[in-house]
């Protein structure tokens, strides 16, 4: 089960990914959190300590690294020849974190200058990491995306199972939803799973239901407004510490049902 969980900025992908990675991981699942939003907030939403969260190095900011496996150190690579397909298969057990409830947090990191000669070895790196985490590895992976379209336009999600889209009651936002459905369909990705998040009253609901409909699409859940999650943020702890009861968290346990009915039986 490879879900990747995408959206625009500000939307709540990452209480959602960190919740549901370790739902999964409840129902008997081995969980791979992968954060990839460039903001690295994924670490906390899973409730690992602030003092261990200090001490993680994102791979892409690992330049050791990146030189042993490709050849070349970022920031020396002008005209320089490199390994587009590094050795990957370690990474994730010499680098993940281990986190609650059978999951563990696998911080990717960003390329700062997507383009730029001097990152490219890094890229390589991320793509062939990605390639094997979601194409040759066993466990669930949950994969915390950056926001909008970076990732898909990239195509590193090629091989997931779920793009789950994330969507708050707002234009903006189902405009950003309605591209990532155009992507994810190119990429071949099997299923779109659009999600409705903070979602206050039945006339917000509605309007989500309606709009993703007339996309093809119908909306899997609607997750309510919950002041939990604002807590749970403030406290730089897990929802599921802070408010295991929470609206929010039974919304989510819902499409944790969904995704181990479908797809890890």
């Amino acid at each position: 089960m490879k879900v990747a969980i995408a959206g625009k900025g500000g939307v709540g992908k990452t209480t959602i990914a960190a919740t549901l990675a370790r739902l999964l991981g409840r129902a008997g699942l081995s969980v791979l959190a992968i954060d990839a939003d460039p903001a690295m907030n994924l670490a906390t939403a899973l409730g690992i300590s602030p003092a261990l969260v200090k001490t993680i190095v994102p791979i892409s900011d690992n330049p050791n690294l990146i030189e042993e496996r490709t050849g070349a150190r970022p920031g020396e690579t002008s005209g320089a020849v490199f390994n587009l397909t590094p050795r990957v298969e370690d990474l994730a057990s010499k680098f993940g974190v281990p986190a609650s409830d059978n999951t563990r947090l696998l911080v990717l990191g960003t390329v700062k200058s997507a383009g730029s000669g001097c990152m490219c070895p890094a890229n390589a790196l991320l793509r062939a990491l990605l390639r094997h985490l979601l194409l040759h590895r066993g466990e669930a992976v949950v994969m915390d995306m950056e926001a909008g379209l970076e990732h898909l336009g990239r195509g590193v999600i090629r091989g997931v199972d779920v793009v789950m889209t994330v969507l708050e009651p707002r234009p903006p936002s189902i405009q950003v939803y309605e591209s990532i459905t155009a992507l994810a369909g190119q990429l071949g990705v099997r299923t779109v799973m659009p999600v409705g998040n903070k979602v206050a009253n039945t006339t917000e609901e509605e309007f989500l239901r309606r709009e993703v409909e007339a996309s093809g699409h119908k909306l899997y859940a609607s997750i309510p407004y919950d002041a939990n999650v604002v807590g749970a943020e403030m406290s730089r702890t897990a929802l599921l510490e802070f408010a295991p009861n929470s609206p929010s968290v039974k919304a989510i346990d819902g499409l944790k049902q969904a995704l181990v009915e479908t797809y890890a039986t």
